[in-house]
């Protein structure tokens, strides 16, 4: 990071409350829920994030973390749960936090406790795999798969990979059935929205407004006629202005799984497409 960029990083909190508490004329933001916007990687985080930058118009928040909070470190490899939790913990009060966190008792133990606001998104694993192999092999060098990925010979080997995992010379990536274990234990813990990508995308305003009913389960009333605040919402919506952005669209695994692609992801995933209501049976 250069001397410039490590300046922009360290003034940007103070720069965003001196917006804030012009824009709401108030010094204290310690009577919003703390919310925290959780993703599975690849499944629309960055649609999440814009709709949390969008609740900073709507709601006296004094800005969205500018850095989410990982489990995987930049260089591969998982951080300890006490550094994670540690990050939780030092989001402060009146700003919107975000990552990629796992239900670990710890995690879910601080984020879920009363009165917080905690959405998780996640996505059609097709769709994810596709995702996670464009951007591996072609917008991010340093992702730990590009090397490897690079090495194939076309998409279609590449997401065999993707579909299997590998754990060999030095390479590790669990299979797509153990990527998903995580997201099953996000479900059915309390004061957490489960949201789909597809939802998002596919049936936006009742996405929105269950978001917005999410935060004024707390008790607090959004100071802004909900009409008004859907029209910030969806105007806050810019897919392309995300850096990772590249169809935006939902059900583009089609183009890419063949048959034997097929076969593979049913032999290694199971019922996981059932389990997560994508499909009704395995016969797709």
């Amino acid at each position: 990071m250069s001397l410039l960029q490590n300046i922009r990083r360290v003034a940007r909190p103070y720069g965003k409350t001196a917006q804030a508490i012009l824009r709401w004329r108030r010094f204290s933001f310690e009577d919003v829920p703390p919310v925290f916007g959780n993703a599975k990687p690849k499944s629309g985080s960055h649609l999440l994030l814009q709709i949390l930058n969008g609740f900073t118009r709507i709601m006296p928040y004094r800005y969205v973390d500018a850095e989410p909070v990982r489990t995987i470190q930049a260089g591969g490899g998982r951080r300890e749960a006490d550094e994670i939790l540690a990050d939780l913990r030092r989001i402060p009060r009146g700003v919107i936090g975000w990552g990629y966190v796992d239900a670990t008792p710890e995690n879910a133990s601080f984020l879920t406790s009363a009165g917080r606001v905690n959405y998780f998104i996640y996505r059609d694993p097709r769709d994810m795999l596709v995702s996670q192999v464009f951007f591996a092999t072609d917008m991010h060098e340093e992702h730990g798969m590009h090397e490897h990925y690079k090495s194939l010979p076309d998409f279609g080997e590449r997401l065999k990979v993707a579909i299997t995992g590998i754990d060999q010379a030095g390479l590790k990536m669990v299979s797509v059935k153990e990527r998903y274990e995580g997201v099953f234990q996000w479900f059915g813990q309390r004061n957490v929205l489960c949201l789909r990508f597809e939802d998002l995308i596919n049936n936006r305003d009742a996405a929105l407004h269950s978001m917005l009913d999410e935060v004024e389960k707390t008790g607090y009333q959004i100071p802004m006629p909900r009409a008004e605040a859907m029209s910030v919402l969806v105007e806050a919506i810019q897919p392309r202005k995300s850096h990772t952005f590249r169809s935006g669209k939902t059900g583009g695994w089609v183009d890419h799984f063949g048959e034997e692609h097929k076969k593979l992801f049913k032999d290694v995933a199971g019922d996981l497409l059932v389990r997560l209501g994508y499909e009704k049976d395995n016969d797709w």
